[in-house]
């Protein structure tokens, strides 16, 4: 961290959001209907669940109001008869109250579990689709908030803000139905204090709402620099950046520590306000009711001020409950928002409709006239012309940032052409479907990539069904199947996120293999022997040359043995090509690529291994 970057700074840089980060968004009618569209496959599913929902907002009111009734007829007239009957009738309808309740929600968490199983897959497809330089604009974090943070707001707003708001919502106006027509009088006295309910309950749940926000920020915050420090242990003991990073997360911390402090204040002291607001409401319908039920002509009767009492509650509670999921809502539309804005963002550019998919092909490359900048107003490769004919190996030479990499990835269609072309056996790169090119052609990078599973399931990448023998049969034409037969369980042994548990040397033999068994016509390795100790790579150059026989391949190689073995090697600088020719034609000019020869055979003399 430099000298003037204090925590504080840090923080407040971490606490910045882009403005489509924020937590809540207005309610958007575009928004709801959009959602409301993935209910359509689950149709049936989605009728049923809404007559429960009309069933349960019926049936708590009609239990308050059941209640009253008993007590206002066979139990004032005496009746044991009368009563025994109200009783079992009011336990049957509790216990069908109870069957609604639990069907309801299993329905509710189903049919939101499906939507999102649907948005998040749509999300996942999407995000595949994008080129690479999407991956490049846009930050892995915000990839993963995307498929996980936002499409969980998404399910807690189908759940529960659409399905139990429209129970808590027609409960409210069931409630509010039954204590007009018992008694107007008691009806007006509900009427008058719903407003001041509402709004002190949208008061203190907004407070409340957003310290729990502030709260589960800061806590973010603490987790992503304790995974950036556990996954940069090494940089920071070796810079002894110890004492720095402990300040910083001491700060984190104390930081976290007041936002928990403020949410426990907000919640001692909203949530008995809340309460006692409802109990305040009893205490007045309690003074009115009695006044109505005492007076000496035309008495209230008390089962009617029972009534009103139970149903009040379940209807301040659905006004109440109101409150609280609209601050759901409005997370819940920002999430939505976030999550079609990313379905909704067009690729830099796709494969035509018409696009041809690859026969077998032989693997000629032409480069025509090509130029390609990532910022078009900023080009990296300047007119680049070669033709590259089926079976040769082709080595890419050249300083860092001369451009190696740039074009590699444009052969390999992961970015299109400012200017200029390629051609496949021919066919112009634009007018071919990219899936078919890329499964004749295989990549080998210096950061080799293993996903989390066996060394054989790595293998069969390339080829998913190939057999066990197959993949043996690779690894042995590779010569290193005793290499990989050492491994703990052998081809069974399993690695890590990105190969940890095996060496870097050993992920690159994976590779190689795996590249093998995919038996792709062009071939691309960026680098790709500069983790294998010299006894390895001495192992593996025969078995290289049989790898690259028959294939069209593109080394962009620093060392000596891949350079001097090479049919054409190309010299690049500053995005262009200045020289081309095989290793001994090369050095007889006595130009670019004859100095950095003499430059690296000078340190190979001093004991490292020469490389270009």
């Amino acid at each position: 961290m430099p000298p003037h970057a204090s925590p504080s700074r840090i923080i407040t840089r971490v606490q910045q959001q882009p403005r489509d980060e924020v937590d809540q968004r207005p309610l958007d009618l575009a928004l709801l209907r959009r959602l409301l569209g993935y209910l359509k496959p689950y149709r049936p599913m989605r009728n049923w669940l809404t007559f429960l929902v009309i069933i349960r907002a019926i049936q708590l009111p009609l239990l308050a109001w059941s209640t009253g009734a008993v007590i206002n007829g066979p139990i004032s007239r005496g009746d044991l008869h009368g009563t025994i009957l109200g009783a079992l009738g009011f336990g049957l309808l509790a216990l069908l109250t109870q069957v609604t309740l639990c069907y309801r929600q299993r329905l509710g968490l189903l049919i939101g579990e499906r939507v999102m199983h649907d948005i998040r897959m749509q999300l996942f497809q999407h995000i595949l689709s994008m080129p690479v330089a999407f991956f490049g604009r846009m930050k892995l974090g915000r990839i993963i908030s995307r498929m996980a943070t936002d499409v969980d707001a998404v399910r807690a707003g189908v759940q529960d803000v659409l399905f139990v708001g429209c129970v808590q919502g027609g409960q409210s106006l069931v409630s509010a139905v039954l204590m007009w027509w018992i008694d107007w009088r008691l009806f007006l006295v509900v009427m008058l204090m719903a407003p001041i309910v509402w709004w002190l309950n949208h008061l203190f749940q907004s407070r409340i709402s957003h310290a729990s926000r502030a709260l589960q920020e800061s806590f973010s915050r603490i987790t992503a620099t304790l995974a950036e420090s556990v996954n940069g242990i090494r940089v920071t003991q070796g810079f002894a950046r110890e004492s720095v990073n402990a300040d910083l997360f001491q700060e984190l911390a104390l930081d976290h520590s007041r936002f928990n402090v403020a949410f426990a204040r907000a919640s001692g002291l909203f949530l008995p306000l809340l309460e006692f607001s409802s109990q305040v409401v009893s205490a007045i319908l309690i003074f009115a009711g009695g006044i109505l039920v005492l007076r000496d002509s035309d008495p209230v009767p008390i089962g009617t001020l029972i009534q009103f009492l139970f149903l009040s509650g379940i209807f301040f509670s659905g006004v109440q409950g109101l409150g609280n999921l609209y601050n759901n809502a409005m997370t819940a539309m920002a999430g939505a928002e976030r999550v079609f804005r990313l379905l909704d963002m067009p690729p830099d550019w796709s494969d035509p409709a018409d696009a041809r998919v690859l026969p077998p092909i032989s693997g000629h490359i032409e480069c025509l006239h090509l130029t390609f900048g990532y910022d078009p107003a900023k080009p990296i490769l300047h007119d680049i012309h070669v033709s590259i004919h089926p079976g040769q190996t082709i080595a890419l030479v050249g300083h860092t940032a001369s451009g190696k990499t740039t074009l590699v990835n444009l052969i390999a269609k992961f970015y299109l052409p400012s200017a200029g072309d390629i051609r496949i056996d021919g066919i112009p790169i634009r007018s071919i479907a990219s899936e078919s090119l890329h499964s004749q052609m295989a990549i080998i990078h210096q950061q080799n990539f293993l996903f989390t599973g066996s060394i054989a399931d790595n293998i069969r990448l390339g080829r998913p069904g190939a057999s066990d023998e197959a993949v043996r049969d690779a690894a042995r034409r590779l010569d290193c199947l005793d290499i990989l037969e050492s491994l703990p369980e052998g081809l069974e042994t399993m690695v890590g996120e990105r190969g940890t548990g095996i060496s870097m040397g050993q992920r690159q033999l994976v590779c190689f293999v795996r590249a093998l068994l995919a038996d792709p016509r062009i071939l691309i390795l960026d680098e790709a022997t500069s983790s294998i100790d010299t006894v390895t790579e001495v192992r593996i150059q025969k078995a290289l040359s049989e790898l690259f026989k028959g294939r069209t391949c593109l080394v962009i190689a620093h060392r000596l043995s891949t350079v001097r073995n090479a049919d054409l090697v190309l010299v690049m600088d500053r995005g262009r090509i200045i020289e081309s020719g095989n290793h001994l034609e090369l050095l007889a000019r006595r130009g670019t690529y004859s100095n950095l020869y003499r430059q690296f055979v000078r340190l190979g003399l001093g004991g490292t291994r020469p490389q270009m």
